[in-house]
């Protein structure tokens, strides 16, 4: 039975749960806000494919000996807080507490992992949610079933730049692919990005269906930090392209 519960959950299924309203659809972002958003990656459909981490070399000890939490919704998947609204190992909306998905305050994670703040920090962005994933291997089928949209800018004020995500892969595996879609159920928009270790990628995850995939049979880790789009953040970027272009000024 459970080997059949899983055949079910397919992007096919899923579409005639939200045509029945039983799976209600995601809530699109509003484009037209007046939050600061990052012509780099509106030029380039949301996402910004960058180079391998530079450096230093991150130990497996900074993703091991974290301490993971997961949803009831979702037990497959783990996460370990970096930073969350409070400090503590939690991983309730900020919006519960009244604050935005950029003011997250570092939780004892923080000291397990300090090469990992050092590269936060180096960004050198506003940053809020920070995240460890650790993942167990999945098919692609699995990963459309789980294709979804953040919800970054939950009473982000519109003073404030657009809250997008940054993604660091920190295991190998030549299978892993993040997976993103402009539209829930448009194969033909898909684009399946390598993560190999190291890789680094910005996604407006808000905009942007997504979804990891990796079918190796080694549990993943991979960094997700959610940060304001800037101009400093723009810099960055592009001091980490695979083709560093002039910064525009």
């Amino acid at each position: 039975m459970p080997q059949l519960q899983q055949a079910l959950k397919n992007e096919y299924s899923k579409r005639l749960l939200r045509i029945s309203g039983l799976r209600p659809p995601q809530r699109l972002a509003r484009t037209n806000t007046g939050h600061y958003r990052m012509p780099t990656l509106e030029a380039r459909g949301g996402w910004l494919e960058l180079g391998l981490y530079p450096g230093p070399e991150i130990p497996p000890s900074e993703w091991e000996s974290l301490t993971y939490t997961t949803y009831a919704s979702d037990p497959s998947t783990y996460f370990a807080p970096i930073t969350s609204a409070t400090g503590k190992l939690e991983m309730k909306p900020f919006g519960d507490y009244g604050k935005c998905d950029l003011d997250g305050e570092w939780t004892p994670n923080a000291e397990k992992c300090p090469t990992i703040v050092r590269w936060i920090q180096s960004i050198g962005a506003r940053f809020g949610r920070v995240q460890l994933l650790r993942m167990r291997p999945n098919t692609l089928r699995e990963c459309r079933w789980g294709l979804h949209l953040d919800n970054n800018n939950e009473g982000n004020p519109e003073t404030n730049g657009w809250a997008v995500r940054i993604w660091l892969e920190l295991t190998h595996d030549d299978s892993s692919r993040l997976v993103l879609r402009q539209q829930e159920f448009d194969q033909r928009s898909e684009v399946q990005v390598p993560l190999p270790r190291g890789k680094q990628v910005v996604v407006d995850s808000q905009r942007l269906y997504h979804g990891g995939y990796h079918h190796g049979t080694a549990t993943r880790y991979a960094l997700i930090s959610t940060v304001e789009s800037s101009p400093a953040l723009e810099r960055w970027m592009d001091s980490q392209l695979l083709e560093p272009s002039p910064v525009s000024s």
